[in-house]
């Protein structure tokens, strides 16, 4: 079996800890890396022992939940909390950081961002990372990698598809059935 790599090992941490998420709008997760090795990792949600967005509903302010602290900070408080430096570090989040959360992640000292998935970019968040000369970079999560068996339900779905096919399927079942196997397989990646 082929080892991932490292930008997917430390994104599919992140997406990890965003199922912890206690927010009912969007979950995050946020992995901090210094020499290829975690050093932190947040999700977003509530104060530590605070009443979470998914027992009570999101406090809205603005369109804005003010219970919930994001990822990237709670990544970057663990850090404060136990003393480790995050000069120079690398953060690995599952959405583009909203302009708070750059201006923290700038402000930690962190080096290069990378993020799976684009979400309401800020035009002014990415003119901060530019000036402050982090670097941006977008890798998404290629879920396929997590499953330890692709390539033997590919193989066996594309031998199920041929089968069918020379057993009679009409050409728009078969497309039907093509389409649907993309959706499962190839739109995951």
């Amino acid at each position: 079996m082929e080892r991932i790599s490292w930008h997917q090992y430390f994104m599919a941490q992140s997406h990890l800890l965003s199922l912890r998420s206690t927010c009912t709008r969007l979950m995050v997760g946020a992995t901090i890396v210094r020499d290829k090795r975690i050093i932190a990792g947040g999700y977003n949600g509530s104060i530590s022992g605070g009443t979470h967005c998914s027992e009570e509903g999101c406090y809205l302010v603005d369109d804005h939940c003010v219970r919930t602290i994001h990822a990237e900070v709670n990544a970057i408080l663990q850090c404060a909390r136990f003393g480790v430096a995050t000069n120079g570090a690398e953060i690995y989040v599952t959405h583009f950081p909203c302009l708070n959360c750059c201006k923290a992640i700038i402000q930690a000292g962190i080096k290069k961002l990378y993020y799976a998935a684009d979400y309401k970019n800020h035009p002014f968040a990415e003119q901060l990372f530019d000036e402050a000369g982090v670097e941006v970079e977008q890798v998404e999560l290629e879920e396929m990698i997590l499953d330890t068996q692709n390539q033997e339900k590919l193989a066996f779905t594309a031998q199920l598809l041929e089968r069918l096919e020379k057993s009679g399927a009409s050409e728009q079942e078969m497309k039907e059935m093509r389409d649907k196997a993309n959706d499962l397989y190839v739109k995951q990646m």
